[in-house]
């Protein structure tokens, strides 16, 4: 018991000692408190895959009413602007080129013929695919645009004609958990895992690194601390700053982008908290293997914040990529991390859904943190 009672007092002082460094050094809190919520409104802002007001032009070959109607109808909505009326086919390519528009609609001299004699209609729609995922976009926006216009327009015709439209299959998609299919949405549990993955890994290698320089850590290691103690006492400060920040940037994502936690907050504090010591094992891998901060702040950022990016599902698909890339996802906790935010803030479900994601969260702070004592041990032994 009195092992017990001493180690807590050991860690309570430990992080006592701790936080009064915390206190003087304001730069560093202000960065800590600061940081995190700036990302959120940067990247929630900058990355956005939403594409609206196409920049649209027209080649009308025909200039009828019911053309009109069409080009009307493309107006109306909410994804295209019509910017350009052309003249000829040629002008399309200036502006293609020049980028005044990013789709040019031509429709054929002998459109209303076709429709009133029930004939099929071709529209063609010249496209920029120089960003090939925005021309994807469009291509969709237009099929789905033309798709209702030529529903309407065989209504109209047809009943107008005495003839009884008929469509065998009537598709209503619905989307669930996302109805209004924002981006947004999507990406905002990415950007929390990001922005605390790398803000918990850089604080606390860069704290634990700080006594190595200043020659405190040989004292550390000959005191009665032993390194459970020692570890535990120093990231148990920023573990609860980055609650805090965990809880700021919920609390920013709500106000500036209407995302709602539909799960149970209980289980996304206690989530957040095992991500967070998955995180707490990454930065103090990074402090064995570093011996000043420079080092130890390149390392964190290098590898919290491109694997968090690129390789952990937060914006391109891990089960797109290639089965040998997809192995090296599990560098990063944040692609665990990720899989539970979505499912509690997006879709509002329980654990049975995400509980293999804990898992892996604690083999990953397991390995890590193995590794690190067999390295720290070895650099003992070497002195």
């Amino acid at each position: 018991m009195n092992k017990i009672s001493n180690s807590f007092y050991f860690i309570l002082a430990v992080s006592k000692k701790e936080v009064r460094q915390l206190k003087r050094d304001y730069r560093l809190l202000f960065v800590i408190f600061f940081f995190p919520v700036f990302l959120l409104v940067i990247f929630g802002y900058a990355i956005n895959f939403d594409v609206k007001h196409i920049k649209l032009a027209v080649y009308d070959q025909e200039k009828s009413s019911l053309s009109r109607e069409l080009i009307n109808s493309l107006k109306n909505s909410e994804y295209f602007d019509v910017v350009w009326y052309l003249n000829s086919i040629q002008e399309s390519d200036k502006i293609l080129d020049k980028k005044t528009a990013q789709c040019v609609v031509v429709i054929p001299n002998d459109f209303s013929r076709k429709i009133f004699s029930r004939q099929n209609v071709t529209l063609q729609f010249l496209i920029d695919g120089v960003d090939g995922n925005t021309a994807s976009i469009i291509k969709n926006y237009v099929s789905m645009a033309t798709l209702d216009i030529s529903n309407k327009i065989s209504k109209d015709v047809y009943s107008k004609l005495g003839i009884k439209s008929y469509q065998p299959i009537d598709v209503e998609p619905v989307f669930w958990y996302n109805p209004s299919l924002q981006t947004t949405m999507f990406l905002v549990p990415g950007l929390i895992s990001m922005i605390l993955l790398i803000t918990s890994v850089i604080s606390i290698s860069l704290t634990l690194v700080r006594e190595k320089e200043r020659g405190t850590q040989e004292q550390l290691n000959v005191s009665q601390l032993n390194s459970f103690e020692l570890l535990l006492g120093k990231i148990i400060p920023y573990l609860l700053i980055a609650f805090v920040n965990a809880t700021l940037i919920l609390l920013a994502s709500y106000i500036l982008f209407g995302v709602e936690v539909k799960g149970s907050i209980a289980e996304l504090f206690l989530t957040t908290l095992v991500f967070l010591f998955s995180s707490a094992s990454l930065g103090i891998f990074i402090s064995v293997i570093s011996d000043t901060q420079q080092i130890a702040f390149t390392l964190g950022t290098f590898i919290s914040l491109l694997p968090s990016v690129i390789l952990s599902g937060f914006i391109f698909p891990i089960d797109n990529m290639p089965f040998a890339v997809q192995i090296l996802t599990n560098i990063t906790p944040a692609k665990f991390f990720i899989v539970i935010l979505r499912n509690i803030m997006l879709k509002g479900v329980g654990v049975e859904s995400y509980f293999m994601q804990i898992i892996y969260l604690l083999i990953f702070a397991l390995i890590l943190l193995t590794l690190g004592i067999i390295i720290s041990r070895k650099k003992l032994e070497s002195i």
